[in-house]
């Protein structure tokens, strides 16, 4: 079973900035993947990183190599959704042999953490800015803080809200069902690919349509 939490950050202007700047700079990395996912119709996360992360490592110095890894996992994921998911008009199988699309990412996608990259003790949140580790306190709720000791912790995002906030998006799956590898970005690299997310899967013989994330951009070629 898995279980979300989300929590805002009350952050300083500054720490505002900080943090659009990190969002900014992954968007970037994602999108210098993109590129290879539309000419090698591969979004595999092992096979991608392999294809791609020493020349991201040599174009992006400032962003760090767990999150370079870590937008690799991004752009692999959100191909799955956009690629993979019955209801995409992108889909595979509507495709056929026409080329894919480029999938492009705005400066306020979603950015993936891991254990690297952003840790929780004591109610106290350390993670990784462009400008060194930032640090904020959580208002957890007890039965949300009991789920940082009890669960496993499968991702952490951090995405912008309509207002301009910030906030950490906690995913947890209960590790005594989970007998499966990790799927999250906890590690650099696993052989499969985790499973699209339930809303995603066909429902009763029916295919409802995808609504694709609002950070993405589809190109169609040509």
């Amino acid at each position: 079973m898995n279980f979300v939490i989300s929590i805002p950050l009350t952050a300083t202007p500054e720490q505002q900035a900080r943090l659009a700047a990190l969002q900014s700079a992954f968007a970037q990395v994602c999108n210098a993947v993109s590129p290879i996912v539309q000419q090698t119709r591969c979004w595999n996360r092992v096979a991608l990183h392999h294809m791609v992360y020493k020349s991201l490592r040599a174009q992006f110095p400032a962003l760090g190599s767990q999150m370079v890894c870590n937008a690799i996992y991004s752009v692999s994921r959100t191909s799955r959704l956009v690629f993979q998911s019955p209801g995409s008009p992108f889909n595979l199988t509507r495709l056929g042999t026409r080329p894919l699309p480029l999938l492009r990412f705005s400066d306020n996608c979603p950015v993936y953490f891991d254990r690297h990259t952003l840790s929780v003790k004591d109610r106290q949140l350390s993670m990784y800015t462009l400008d060194g580790r930032m640090r904020f306190e959580l208002a957890l709720q007890p039965a949300h803080e009991a789920m940082f000791h009890e669960l496993k912790l499968q991702e952490i995002v951090l995405s912008r809200r309509v207002d301009g906030a910030f906030e950490l998006r906690f995913s947890f799956v209960d590790a005594a069902a989970s007998a499966g590898p990790d799927e999250g970005p906890e590690l650099a690299l696993t052989p499969n690919e985790p499973a699209l997310p339930a809303l995603l899967q066909p429902v009763a013989g029916a295919q409802a349509p995808l609504a694709l994330p609002e950070y993405v951009m589809v190109e169609e070629a040509a």
